[in-house]
């Protein structure tokens, strides 16, 4: 078992179910008392949020760099950002740590590809969703990714920031985001790629009129793969 390096409380009720699903595909795999072998560190993630909206991401590069390296110097062997909007800097972190790094995207994408999905719709913050480092990713598996309307993407960003980031779920939220993504079904959508960890808290697959992809699961799952050596782990 290879030693798993989490970059976490983005935020912490996101990271808490990494921690719970890496854990349960452990013991699925391995059986008996056996528990995955990682470790985090976990921002506070209000000074995360603040550099997001301020847009300095260049400084934040530098913090999530400078964090991964802790994580290899606590003998991390793979890292594992969780938080999708984060893998902005992911090819900087791989790089600067010399440490492979499990993308969240490819996780949702491999997993897509497998049901023959052809075109997805994206929710996520206005980051991921709005610039081309999250979907170009998902292109190079041959999937078309849409994305909903400017009004829409407002609702799900500040629904994510205002709401669930603190555990707030509320049935109101719910009913918008399925009506964004019945908006999206209607442009041809065959599924839906929850691209903000903290989305899976509020929709699940019996919410959507179309196939959820749940992103924190997918990529905890592959997390876990890769530590495992499994087979069908993503590159």
């Amino acid at each position: 078992m290879k030693r798993i390096g989490l970059i976490g409380g983005m935020s912490w009720e996101s990271s808490l179910e990494y921690y719970r699903i890496i854990n349960e595909e452990v013991k699925k795999k391995l059986g008996s008392s056996h528990s995955a072998d990682l470790v985090m560190y976990s921002f506070d993630f209000a000074e995360v949020e603040k550099l997001q909206h301020e847009n300095k991401w260049d400084e934040l590069t530098e913090i999530m760099i400078d964090k991964a390296k802790l994580l290899k110097n606590a003998g991390a062997e793979v890292i594992a950002i969780c938080t999708n909007t984060m893998h902005k800097m992911a090819g900087e972190i791989e790089e600067n740590t010399e440490l492979p790094l499990i993308h969240i995207a490819d996780s949702a994408a491999a997993e897509m590809e497998k049901k023959d999905i052809k075109k997805a719709a994206l929710l996520g913050t206005k980051f991921t969703m709005e610039e081309d480092f999250y979907r170009d990713r998902i292109s190079k598996y041959g999937i078309e990714i849409i994305i909903p309307d400017k009004k829409q993407r407002e609702v799900i960003h500040n629904t994510i920031y205002s709401e669930l980031i603190s555990g707030v779920i509320k049935d109101s939220s719910r009913k918008k985001f399925v009506e964004i993504i019945e908006s999206l079904q209607k442009k041809g959508a065959e599924g839906v790629v929850l691209g903000c960890t903290e989305i899976p808290l509020l929709i699940k697959n019996n919410d959507s009129p179309i196939e959820v992809f749940d992103t924190t699961y997918l990529h905890a799952k592959n997390i876990v793969n890769f530590s495992l050596d499994i087979s069908n782990k993503i590159k």
